[in-house]
């Protein structure tokens, strides 16, 4: 059996992939690129993957950042990452999903949204593009109120109540995703012009109020069903969502 590596061998592997990014508050730690060869319609696609964590506290040291890991107990907490494909920095109008996490629909199928098929069909289109990245954010579960809030607003919703009713008759407003922590990662992979795959004006808004350099919008919808028929119309008529 090989001997494990030193703490600084380990340090001299990882220390070239780590990035930190100072807030106003605390700092995030970026971590990437990585190979991720992605099974897209049966067909093999290498993209580039990044994973990033949030910090109330900035460490310059990262040989501290990797002892704190085992004590952290990250499994506990979601962590967001982002999927990037082709010259992602340089090339022209690039592709951007900010795509929110959705339990139901992204991993096991749900029909009852249209989650899913968004985030099959934003990688399908970065590929067909030459390059995009896909943020994946691990704290927007049901638009920010998470899973367990989430399963008690689908029982709402089986009784009459629509997507927005829901979420607001729990105690939440609307929508309460919060976009900076991603809008921070982007600006360090990307500071030309991006094109944003969503029909959310709010998305669209917050990398407009962050300054970044948006080329424009491109719609994504599709997989309409009698499941989530009633909530695409939702998302339009009461959450401004575009067509």
């Amino acid at each position: 059996m090989e001997e494990l590596l030193s703490k600084s061998d380990v340090l001299s592997v990882l220390e070239d992939k780590i990035q930190l990014i100072k807030l106003d508050e605390g700092a995030i730690y970026l971590v990437g690129p990585i190979k991720l060869p992605v099974n897209l319609d049966g067909e093999t696609v290498e993209f580039k993957w990044y994973s990033w964590l949030k910090s109330d506290i900035v460490l310059e040291d990262f040989q501290e950042v990797i002892n704190r890991l085992s004590g952290s107990q990250l499994a506990d907490f979601q962590q967001s990452s982002v999927l990037v494909y082709g010259d992602f920095a340089e090339g022209e109008d690039a592709l951007i999903r900010m795509h929110s996490i959705c339990h139901t629909g992204d991993i096991f199928g749900s029909k009852r949204c249209d989650c899913g098929f968004q985030l099959e069909q934003s990688m399908k289109m970065m590929v067909e593009h030459g390059t995009g990245a896909l943020f994946y954010l691990a704290n927007h579960e049901g638009r920010g109120i998470g899973l367990f809030s989430k399963a008690m607003a689908y029982i709402l919703q089986e009784n009459g109540y629509d997507t927005v009713q829901a979420n607001e008759a729990l105690g939440f407003t609307d929508d309460s995703r919060n976009y900076q922590e991603a809008i921070s990662v982007l600006k360090v992979l990307r500071s030309k012009p991006v094109m944003l795959i969503t029909n959310n004006p709010k998305k669209l808004e917050a990398l407009r109020e962050a300054g970044l350099q948006v080329a424009g919008r491109t719609s994504l919808w599709g997989d309409v069903s009698e499941h989530n028929e009633g909530y695409l119309k939702t998302k339009m008529s009461k959450s401004g969502h575009m067509a």
